[in-house]
């Protein structure tokens, strides 16, 4: 429509999030363009302030504002049990259940032939070094229960095992199929609680 190339920017933009589709992203907008000016200039700031200032930690690959972040530089962790996640939201959902004191390391998403993602477009290689350099007992791969992330934990399974390290899996009390973030903390501790080893097929 002439006249509205701006609102159409922006309609354009918030509908390439994900899981928002184009009637949200057009309900968005125009309550953008009905806040003060300097309320969608704050939000506006927070965006490019969050993107300029958070990092990837070296360690662990969560992001984080400072390198080690604070779970990384946390001497009084357990340094024997390291629980690998697909995204860093899942590190917030597992340190909500307060059932886990160890290390994380995230892979920032799953090994997914359809959509053209192998492990080197994850931070595996990353993990398997970190697993050679540091004495873990145990490494609980938490990715979610879907088609994917099981793909991704038998793959890791893998390679971890031949290391002398103790592979788990968190345990199906998640449904099939779905996404951690959704669960509350008492399912998902009870999942991590609960976790099975996984062993190699002979």
């Amino acid at each position: 429509m002439k006249g509205q190339q701006p609102i159409e920017s922006l309609v354009y933009e918030l509908s390439r999030l994900p899981g928002i589709g184009r009637k949200t992203a057009q309900r968005l907008t125009y309550y953008l363009l009905d806040q003060d000016e300097k309320d969608v200039e704050s939000l506006a700031q927070a965006l490019v302030t969050a993107k300029r200032e958070t990092k990837k930690c070296s360690l662990c690959s969560n992001y984080s504002d400072q390198d080690p972040c604070e779970i990384c530089a946390n001497p009084k962790r357990d340094g024997s049990i390291l629980c690998v996640v697909e995204h860093p939201k899942d590190v917030a959902t597992m340190e909500k259940t307060g059932k886990f004191n160890g290390y994380y390391h995230v892979l920032h998403g799953v090994i997914a032939p359809q959509r053209g993602l192998g492990p080197n477009e994850l931070t595996i290689p990353e993990l398997l070094t970190r697993l050679g350099d540091h004495d873990f007992k145990e490494v609980i791969l938490a990715t979610n229960p879907t088609q994917d992330g099981q793909l991704t934990a038998l793959y890791l399974a893998q390679l971890i095992q031949p290391m002398g390290i103790k592979c788990t899996r968190i345990s199906y009390g998640l449904p099939v199929g779905g996404d951690m973030e959704y669960y509350d903390a008492v399912t998902v501790g009870t999942a991590l609680e609960n976790r099975v080893e996984i062993k190699e097929k002979k």
